[in-house]
């Protein structure tokens, strides 16, 4: 016989027919259930209750949904809050889902729906595990990455579509997966897809999936990548690669939740999570109107910016002693050392390839070093982007103060631009500069 307590829900609504609809749903589901008719009642019941869920109407006799999340983000911020809105009310789900909501119903409440959402609250990790999770994960004490660690910790518990920026190879993908990993959808696919790779004219193939005989070389049925997430996470690495007429089937997947798959007479429907990534300024993208903006609302519910190596230096060291014993259990042999020469050339180094290029950097050194100590040499490091001795020049050799900041400045503009293949956005984000920034300085310097 199950002796173990019932979770309990909180639901809040000044409406007895929607309240009703709810306990019998809840009650249904093995769930013990506590109504409110108002934001007062609501607060009283949370003070002497703990609750596993919380389900709040928007409009409320004495207040709002909204300040009942802050409320609760507030004194109990692992207690998911999904909101139920008015149909069509996309702006006041977005702003619940930014206030820390888990997830949003709309009215009238779609009982499947109901019983997916309760279902998939109920399946969150305790608090306990989070951080710890994320720190086995997550390399580095510096400041920037404990604030990403606790945004991972926040963003792992809601279900809002989250924009992850950032420099190539900063680990985007791996912030990704933590999101989805630490979440309810843990137990489901994550699946990963980089929206540059796939040819233009196979990406409504690849996205919704074909049906036999629909085009030449279709041979049989195949689900595409949102109902292989159906579930989990569908994770749209560089998405300001796709193309516009793209851009438009794929707003349609997210408003709907469905796909019909290319040749299909029928939507299926799909629950996928959407992150996505991309080292482009999507902000810039949509005023060159190179991406929708419509779109760039529906993704960009939350933006989580992964900071650069170049922010963390204090984090080198760690990350250094990390992929030295990776690369030493790879290959059976014994553990390289650093010399101290050595890692203080990788502290001075700018990393334009970020993480990925540490591991790069570590893995030739530790084939190329003597004695399983890696020398300052071995790195093999390229002086342009070193910060080292000799970055400041000799106040004798300068004549004006102004002409030597605007030609070091000048340098490291071009080297930003030549290193992205003269891609401005790119070339902005390397240097931490915003978009209108970076123009107003191309122009300054002659280079526009």
């Amino acid at each position: 016989m199950n002796t173990s307590p019932r979770q309990k829900i909180l639901i809040v609504d000044d409406e007895p027919d929607i309240r009703e609809l709810l306990e019998i749903t809840l009650g249904r589901m093995k769930l013990e259930t506590f109504s409110a008719r108002n934001l007062g009642e609501a607060q009283a019941l949370l003070q002497r209750e703990h609750f596993d869920l919380c389900l709040t109407d928007m409009r409320l006799p004495d207040g709002t949904g909204l300040e009942l999340v802050q409320h609760i983000q507030q004194r109990d911020p692992h207690l998911p809050v999904a909101m139920i809105t008015a149909y069509g009310s996309l702006e006041t789900a977005i702003n619940a889902l930014k206030a820390g909501a888990f997830d949003f119903l709309t009215k009238p409440v779609e009982l499947p729906r109901l019983r997916e959402l309760v279902s998939s609250a109920l399946r969150l990790p305790t608090a306990g595990g989070l951080s710890t999770a994320i720190e086995r994960r997550l390399l580095g004490d510096s400041p920037p990455m404990a604030n990403l660690r606790k945004q991972i910790d926040k963003l792992a518990r809601s279900q809002a579509p989250v924009y992850i920026s950032g420099e190539s190879g900063s680990g985007k993908e791996l912030v990704a997966r933590l999101i989805h990993e630490q979440g309810p959808r843990a137990s489901q696919p994550f699946v990963p897809v980089n929206c540059g790779a796939i040819p233009s004219e196979l990406m409504e193939s690849e996205f919704f999936g074909h049906r036999k005989g629909s085009f030449t070389g279709a041979v049989e049925d195949k689900p595409g990548l949102f109902q292989a997430a159906h579930g989990g996470t569908l994770f749209l690495d560089e998405v300001a690669d796709l193309p516009l007429s793209m851009q438009v089937k794929l707003l349609r997947a997210i408003q709907e939740k469905a796909v019909r798959s290319v040749g299909g007479q029928q939507e299926t429907v799909v629950d996928v999570r959407i992150l996505c990534a991309t080292h482009k300024d999507l902000e810039a993208e949509v005023s060159a109107e190179r991406f929708r903006q419509d779109l760039y609302y529906r993704l960009n519910v939350i933006e989580l910016r992964v900071p650069s190596l170049r922010e963390r230096r204090d984090d080198i060291e760690a990350l250094a002693m990390h992929v030295l014993k990776r690369l030493a259990k790879d290959t059976g042999q014994p553990e390289a050392r650093l010399h101290p020469q050595a890692l203080e050339a990788l502290k001075n180094y700018r990393f334009p390839g970020n993480v990925r290029e540490l591991e790069n950097v570590l893995e030739r050194a530790h084939t190329l070093c003597e004695n399983r100590t890696i020398e300052a040499q071995d790195l093999r490091l390229s002086e342009g982007n070193c910060t080292a001795d000799g970055a400041i020049a000799d106040l004798t050799q300068i004549d004006n103060l102004e002409d030597y900041l605007e030609s070091v400045e000048r340098k490291l503009i071009l080297q930003a631009l030549e290193e992205t293949r003269w891609n401005r956005t790119a070339a902005a984000q390397r240097l931490s500069l915003s978009f209108r920034s970076m123009r107003y300085r191309l122009k300054k310097l002659g280079l526009d």
